[in-house]
C-alpha cells in the first residue's frame, strides 16, 4: 500500500527557512516522480517541485525558484523540501504527492499531469 507522509511544517518568521519531509512507503523512490504541491487559503494547488529523473534533475515553479531545493535521501525512502527566504506568500498547506515513471508528463516540467498518490498535506504559515 502505498502511502505518503508529510512533516515538518509549522510557524516561521518572514526570511526564515523550514525543510518539509515526505516519508514514502509502499514503493521505492527510483521508480516514482515525486513532487510537491502547495494550496493556499481560497487559491487552488499548484504544483511547485518534481524530480522528473533519477539524474538529479528537478524542476521548480517560478515562485519558488531559487528558494526552495527538492532532494531525496533513497536509503530512507524520503524526499525533502528544503524552504529558505520564506514570504508570507508561500503560507499554503504543502503536499508530496508521487506518480510511476511511465506516467504521462509535461513535456516543458518533466511533472506529471495527474499524481497517483498524495499526503495528507503539512501547514506552513509565514508571518510576523
Amino acid at each position: 500500500q502505498v502511502q505518503l507522509v508529510e512533516s515538518g511544517g509549522g510557524l516561521i518568521h518572514p526570511g526564515g527557512s523550514l525543510r518539509l519531509s515526505c516519508v514514502a512507503s509502499g514503493f521505492t523512490l527510483d521508480s516514482y516522480v515525486i513532487g510537491w504541491a502547495r494550496q493556499a487559503p481560497g487559491k487552488e494547488r499548484e504544483g511547485i517541485s518534481c524530480t522528473p529523473d533519477n539524474d538529479g534533475g528537478a524542476y521548480y515553479a517560478d515562485a519558488v525558484k531559487g528558494r526552495f531545493t527538492i532532494s531525496s535521501d533513497n536509503a530512507k525512502n524520503t524526499v525533502f523540501l528544503q524552504m529558505n527566504k520564506l514570504e508570507p506568500e508561500d503560507t499554503a498547506i504543502y503536499y508530496c504527492a508521487a506518480a510511476p515513471r511511465d506516467v504521462i508528463v509535461d513535456v516543458t516540467t518533466g511533472c506529471p499531469y495527474g499524481y497517483h498518490h498524495w499526503g495528507q498535506g503539512t501547514q506552513v504559515t509565514v508571518s510576523s
